[in-house]
């Protein structure tokens, strides 16, 4: 080799066992997964790294010392199938010799003379590439033969081990031990064993096991390795690996250093981002309808269908798109959007035409389930007697029921009449008795019937002295619709005129035949102002409910009856309930009417805070959203959704009734007829405000019976609570009067009468309240016009006066004819002419009357027809107020 450059470029090129073919760099193609099972290929290029050390710059050293080598980055594209082979420690000395070598050409630049290498070094490389190449078909070879002894004593142990288990659970069961349910899993699953066996390519550190390999046999390799002993180009064998704190699974071992391509495929070349079976089954079944444009098979549902539901609810239901959906309609030529409400028949249709099977629901159905469960026989308890207390007013129903309770409830009602509902519970010999007090008064009738629908036995107050009176009949109706069982309670026997003999005889008139008189209904005499015979009369109704065996279920959601609902300042809507089975707790969500709400606490008749409120006790509610109607029904649901869908589904319903009732008056032909004939009714608007819904109730009752064909009472409004300023702003606009009944009218809402200029009635009696709404009413109705004949004239000549006209000459044949009043004139029995008399003169004087008999002058204002003959009659119109 020559010294200048030319030659020594020739006597390098001219070389064809060394090239500078490998250039560092290295390209491949990664597959990446970008969602939605859609890939894209990327070129990846990875350049080798060399680590220069000081060796390296000795151009003497020997090829071996050119650097120690180091294991190769792993490569970019993803690696075949086949299992790749083990890293063990290199036999030859040359093994690694070229690859060493190819970092040092590479960091040339292209086309620089080798200077460097004699001839004796480029030998010596291309001999250890062929021993390298040879050495690999060897160790190919055997690793081939080692792969196949693994297999097979893999099987073997295998086999071994499910013979064991079998010989094993041969002796369980030969011994009758509970051995064999312990051993048969293993048993069963020690033959797929072979199956999960395969050769792992790389272990992290010798310490760790291969699996399907024995610590012998990894103690042969190493053996083996050492032996052939160091070498150029040997590769170093790593130092041990720090034991982990935390110690590595089987996956983790394996597992390496983590790279771009190892995160991607794993040794084996697949995916190795932890998909599940199924979505690979799903992955491959989309990829194969995308090939053969195969259809998604159609899954049929059941759709339910209310009365109305909107695109997207239905859409949903179908499991369908809300897009398909409106495309359908578009092509019926209906153009909706997916909140568009439509009705039942036309989502069947649609849901029909999508392949779906209907069930058609009513809107009543959100309410199953709720009231009226059955409940088995076995689940029954004796539960305590409801006993409503009904009769006359002032007949001493609730001087009653306050002696038994050893209360005074007569002083705090105004007027001493009972205007509320009242539900209370005594104990009697150890039982207990829940007594409804009922007003007597004639408008409370809607009140009599709801408390005799609430209970189980009637009492029937009558008073000794008075005997039976209209609402006495009245209660005895009711207790009879409702089926419950009479007590005949005969009060104020005390008074000298009592006579409790005529009550009994008159209450056979209406089929109450008590015992005395050989009938079936107990009948009791007691004084409420005395206390006698209570106990008697406490008797009678245990008694009665014993015969009635009365049972409920307290282990059941609670189901009962509002018997009354106010409107408290400080707790809001407050609802007195009867509880009628199960049990009613704080915290449970209840719906009563078209109102719901969670049960903040329960209060009982003696003003205690309750846990719990078994069947038959009367208890007041506090946490409604707002005041129930008297007599509604309630339950308890299991969440709010449901309760506010009952809820919003009762108040619609109570709209569409009043809706239907106003649009009711204007339907067929008659009704616009007698529309037409009432057109002329005055009306009386009225605002009313009450402490409780029965009262209101009670109220619009009686001022409905006050209405005649001229004038009827319209209530504007009514609502339980004081009076607002919204009350008086809606009074202003309908001209109406404002009652307050046992309420009162805020700060503000007085403000606002007094400018407005309108008045509030306040009542605590209802007597007084009907009386001065009937006055007000009268004061509508228009005078009676009412006639009053004063006498007849006959005409016996006809005088034309001038400057005066027609005069008759006159004489008075019945009664009197006074100037002022009205006249008449009457031909032939025919009425010509009615109006006033002019002038009355008797000779040539002015008079005021004329009595029978006597002569006169007529004349007639502005009517001149007069003939001779012609019969005048005179009579006084007087005006009448009318009354209601």
């Amino acid at each position: 080799m020559t010294d200048n450059k030319d030659d020594k470029t020739l006597s390098v090129t001219g070389k064809k066992t060394l090239t500078l073919k490998p250039s560092g760099v290295s390209q491949g193609t990664v597959r990446q997964d970008i969602g939605r099972g859609r890939t894209k290929a990327v070129v990846v290029e990875t350049r080798k790294r060399r680590l220069t050390r000081p060796e390296d710059e000795k151009p003497s050293a020997p090829v071996s010392q050119a650097r120690p080598a180091e294991p190769a980055p792993a490569p970019v594209a993803p690696r075949p199938a086949t299992p790749a082979p083990r890293i063990h420690q290199p036999s030859a000395p040359q093994q690694r010799a070229p690859q060493a070598q190819q970092p040092a050409r590479q960091e040339r630049p292209r086309g620089a003379v080798l200077h460097d290498l004699s001839a004796g070094e480029m030998e010596a490389r291309r001999r250890a590439l062929v021993e390298a190449q040879a050495r690999e078909v060897e160790e190919a070879k055997q690793r081939a033969i080692d792969e196949e002894r693994r297999k097979a004593e893999a099987e073997e142990a295998a086999l071994r081990a499910a013979e064991d288990a079998a010989q094993r659970a041969t002796e369980v069961k030969e011994e009758g031990t509970h051995v064999q349910e312990a051993e048969a899993p293993a048993a069963a699953a020690a033959p797929a064993r072979p199956a999960e066996v395969r050769p792992v390519p790389r272990p992290a550190a010798p310490s760790a096991p291969v699996f399907g390999r024995s610590r012998k046999e990894e103690e042969e390799e190493e053996e083996r390795n050492a032996a052939r002993g160091p070498a150029r180009g040997k590769i170093a064998a790593p130092a041990p690996a720090k034991v982990p704190a935390r110690p590595k699974g089987e996956d983790d071992r394996r597992r390496g250093k983590l790279t771009v391509t190892s995160a991607d495929v794993d040794e084996e070349g697949a995916p190795s981002r932890g998909r599940s079976l199924a979505s690979m089954r799903r992955r491959q079944e989309k990829f194969r309808r995308s090939q053969m444009q195969e259809p998604r098979e159609k899954i049929v549902r059941e759709v339910v269908l209310p009365e109305t539901i909107t695109i997207q609810e239905l859409s949903q239901r179908m499991s369908e798109r809300a897009v398909d959906v409106i495309k359908y309609l578009m092509k019926e030529g209906q153009m909706m959007k997916p909140g568009d409400v439509i009705d039942a028949d036309l989502a069947e249709i649609i849901a029909t035409e999508f392949g779906h099977t209907v069930k058609r629901v009513s809107e009543s159905d959100v309410e199953e389930g709720i009231f009226d469960v059955v409940d088995s026989e076995g689940e029954l308890l004796s539960r305590p007697p409801v006993v409503t207390i009904m009769g006359h007013v002032d007949h001493g129903k609730t001087s009653l029921l306050d002696a038994i309770r050893n209360a005074n409830v007569v002083a705090g009602e105004a007027g001493g009449i009972t205007q509320h509902i009242g539900a209370y519970q005594v104990e009697q010999n150890g039982q207990k008795i829940t007594f409804i007090d009922t007003p007597g008064h004639a408008a409370f009738t809607a009140m009599r019937a709801r408390g005799a629908q609430a209970t189980d036995i009637a009492i029937l107050v009558v008073a000794a002295d008075d005997s039976v009176m209209p609402q006495t009949i009245e209660s005895i109706n009711h207790a009879k619709a409702a089926g419950v069982p009479i007590i005949v309670a005969i009060n104020k026997i005390d008074k000298p005129t009592a006579n409790a003999q005529k009550v009994r005889t008159e209450l056979l008139q209406h089929e109450v035949f008590v015992e005395s008189m050989g009938g079936e209904v107990l009948d009791v005499e007691v004084s409420a102002k005395n206390g006698t015979n209570l106990d008697k009369l406490l008797e009678a109704i245990l008694l009665q409910a014993e015969i009635l065996d009365l049972k409920a279920n307290p282990n059941r959601t609670a189901e009962g009856t509002v018997i009354e609902a106010e409107l408290d300042r400080g707790r809001g809507a407050v609802a007195t309930v009867l509880v009628q089975k199960g049990t009613l707790r704080p915290g449970q969500i209840i719906v009563a009417g078209d109102q719901w709400g969670r049960v903040r606490a329960l209060v009982n008749d003696k003003g205690d805070h309750v846990k719990e409120a078994g069947p038959a006790m009367p208890v007041e509610v506090l946490g409604l959203s707002g005041t129930p109607a008297a007599g509604d029904k309630f339950a308890v649901v299991e969440n709010e959704a449901r309760a506010r869908e009952i809820s919003e589904y009762r108040l619609r319903l109570a709209r569409d009734k009043a809706a239907a009732r106003q649009s009711g008056s204007r339907g067929s032909l008659e009704q616009m007829m007698s529309q037409l004939q009432t057109s002329g009714m005055k009306e009386f608007p009225l605002v009313i405000k009450g402490d409780v819904q029965g009262s209101i109730e009670a109220i619009a009752g009686a001022l409905e019976k006050l209405g005649t064909e001229e004038v009827r009472a319209r209530i504007v409004h009514s609502a339980v609570g004081g009076v607002t300023e919204s009350d008086i702003s809606l009074a202003e606009a309908s001209n109406a009067a404002i009652i307050g009944f046992n309420v009162r009218a805020n700060t503000q809402a007085r403000q606002a009468a007094e400018r407005g200029g309108i008045e509030i009635r306040y009542y605590n009696i209802i007597y007084d309240l009907v009386d001065d709404v009937k006055a007000a009413m009268s004061g509508l109705l228009s005078p009676e016009r009412r006639e009053t004949f004063l006498g007849n004239a006959e005409i016996l000549e006809v005088f034309n006066i001038t400057k005066v006209g027609k005069v008759a000459g006159c004489r008075v044949t019945e009664g009197k004819v006074e100037r002022g009043a009205g006249v008449r004139l009457v031909r032939d029995n025919v009425v010509i002419h009615e109006g006033k008399l002019k002038t009355l003169k008797r000779f040539k004087d002015e008079v005021s009357e004329v009595p029978v008999g006597q002569e006169c002058g007529m004349a007639f204002e502005n009517y001149e027809d007069i003939r001779a003959g012609d019969v005048i009659e005179c009579f006084r119109v007087e005006h009448v107020t009318r009354t209601l």
